[in-house]
């Protein structure tokens, strides 16, 4: 990856359609409510077609798949899926892993041999769709390994667009999306980097302040519309944290287009943007030789 040619990188894509398996009835009444609570109907695309599109953007991104097989049945697409159509697209793709915690020492067996044969360069967990506490110490085993090889574990916060307005919630608990849960293990992986994804409404201030906090833990700034950033968020982005705010999209819920369309309209200096849109990932993610 020449990110010099890029003008963006993209710190939170979802791989949603499998070149390999046939896509799963379970997942549509999830996607439909997705798309009312996001307003946009957007194509779900393969990886290889995620991967044009952001190459005809000139932006890098990271991708990767949900193990949430254990919670929900859902079949998750295969970390292996994603990374070799990552590494098959390297000039734009960074793969991220996702393995569910509650596979312990066989999680971390994994998680070795992703990084070590497939080149993971990090790894995603979702709390609460995975329906675990990040400070659960059963995860702590798989941290280790992430810890071991010096990787990012980027974890979801705040409010869950998926289940939002279905009955039930779609069964999600939002409690395991208070980012004070991942404070305990920024303290007990302090050599970790950490991403908190999202504005994590309704706990952003919570968020703020951990990554004001703790020197290894990043905010992602996806599943929002800039225009709807709370004033807080806005203003830290500008000032104390202004290296420590990576862009994302969520993509295919939001699009880098409408992103970073709306993202343009709102109150960031000049000198801040181009460490938000590309130069903070760049030294997180080891980028730049």
């Amino acid at each position: 990856m020449n990110v010099d040619e890029l003008v963006a990188i993209d710190v939170h894509t979802h791989a949603e359609v499998s070149i390999r398996d046939p896509k799963e009835d379970l997942a549509q009444a999830f996607e439909e409510a997705a798309e009312k609570h996001f307003r946009q109907k957007q194509p779900r695309p393969t990886m290889p077609e995620a991967a044009e599109y952001y190459r005809q953007r000139k932006i890098g991104c990271v991708v990767f798949t949900v193990d949430s097989e254990r919670a929900t049945g859902r079949k998750r697409i295969s970390n292996e899926e994603v990374a070799e159509t990552a590494n098959q697209n390297s000039d734009v793709m960074i793969p991220f892993a996702s393995i569910d915690p509650a596979k312990g020492k066989f999680g971390a067996r994994e998680a070795r041999r992703l990084i070590k044969d497939y080149g993971v360069k990090g790894f995603k967990f979702h709390p609460q769709i995975q329906e675990f506490y990040p400070n659960d110490r059963n995860a702590y085993v798989i941290y280790e390994a992430i810890a071991e090889a010096g990787l990012p574990a980027l974890f979801h916060t705040g409010h869950s667009g998926m289940g939002t307005g279905m009955r039930g919630g779609g069964g999600i608990r939002l409690k395991y999306g208070n980012p004070m849960y991942v404070d305990d293990v920024a303290v007990d992986f302090p050599d970790m980097p950490i991403i908190l994804a999202h504005p994590s409404w309704p706990w952003q201030d919570e968020a703020l302040s951990i990554c004001m906090h703790k020197p290894q833990v990043y905010i992602d700034l996806s599943g929002w519309s800039p225009k709807y950033f709370p004033p807080q968020l806005v203003q830290h982005a500008n000032t104390q944290l202004k290296h420590k705010m990576l862009f994302g999209s969520d993509y295919p819920w939001i699009t880098p287009d409408r992103w970073l369309a709306d993202f343009a309209e709102i109150d960031i200096r000049p000198e801040v943007r181009p460490l938000i849109l590309k130069e903070n990932a760049i030294q997180l993610l080891k980028l730049r030789a």
